[in-house]
């Protein structure tokens, strides 16, 4: 794989960060060495394991992020399986609320890895789906907008119809919530912004819709990395120097990230993502067809 250290490391720390905003980290990835004419990097077929492998380091970092979380998941599932009882509306039930949400996702990326794989040597499509996660960001925002308004005139007794804890979803809204996710695996479609929207429609808040979407997508991005960082043990040792260097730096920002993102989206809202996906897949678009060849 023809990749200099300078390139390595920038890619490395981009899809750190922009693996956990909803901006999509492999629309990023797919669009920036275009944007750069880095000539056929993407078309190389180490690329693709190269950025899972930067994704195991993302998703390492989030389990050192939320160990309690994990932890607590653990504990939950051992419990449940050896009492053959799943307690729903509890704190465990989250734990299995992750387990049905990554199913949708899982199964797609089994059936579909051949197509989808031939979208991440295309800028272009990776552009173009960049603006489509922006305007789902918007309608995400739009949800939440709608249902703070109706919480205003609402009696505090019916106020929890439309604010919901995590461990009061449904098992099929766990399973739309996965179809969402699944989305991701089209490059240019965030997949914590597919989560963050159809969560924020099951009504649940800002917050609790990115730790849902942070945790759901830990076993997925994990469990990519495995399958195809395999493809990279024969590449030579300077290379693969390079790439556990990069899976540093992306654990690294990923961590960072997941700091901000937590706190941010306390009180933040989502449209500001979506005025930069726009943007930037709109400027990307035009640069690609009339500019770089």
């Amino acid at each position: 794989m023809n990749l200099t250290l300078w390139q390595a490391i920038l890619l490395s720390l981009l899809q750190g960060f922009t693996e956990l905003f909803p901006i999509s980290s492999l629309g990023h990835t797919v669009i920036v060495p275009g944007l750069l004419n880095w000539g056929d990097l993407v078309h190389d077929e180490r690329f693709l394991p190269f950025i899972t492998a930067l994704h195991l380091g993302t998703s390492i970092a989030l389990v050192i992020y939320f160990w309690r979380d994990w932890l607590q998941v653990c504990k939950t599932l051992f419990t449940s399986i050896k009492e053959a009882n799943v307690q729903v509306g509890t704190e465990g039930w989250v734990s299995w609320l992750i387990i049905i949400g990554c199913i949708p996702a899982a199964l797609l990326g089994v059936f579909l890895e051949k197509p989808l794989k031939s979208l991440f040597a295309s800028p272009i499509i990776a552009a173009t789906f960049l603006i489509v996660n922006g305007i789902l960001l918007f309608i995400g925002e739009w949800w939440r907008r709608r249902n703070l308004k109706k919480l205003q005139d609402m009696p505090a007794k019916e106020q929890e119809i439309l604010s919901r804890p995590l461990k009061s979803l449904k098992w099929w809204e766990a399973i739309l919530i996965g179809f969402a996710q699944s989305l991701a695996l089209i490059p240019g479609i965030s997949r914590s912004g597919a989560t963050m929207v159809a969560a924020l429609g099951a009504k649940l808040s800002h917050e609790d819709a990115a730790h849902f979407s942070f945790l759901l997508g830990t076993p997925l991005i994990g469990a990519a990395a495995l399958l195809e960082v395999p493809q990279l043990f024969h590449v030579p040792t300077a290379t693969m120097g390079m790439i556990l260097l990069g899976m540093v730096l992306s654990g690294i920002m990923a961590f960072l990230s997941t700091k901000f993102l937590m706190r941010y989206f306390q009180t933040g809202r989502l449209d500001p993502f979506g005025y930069y996906c726009i943007a930037v897949g709109a400027v990307s678009l035009v640069l690609f067809t009339l500019v770089i060849k």
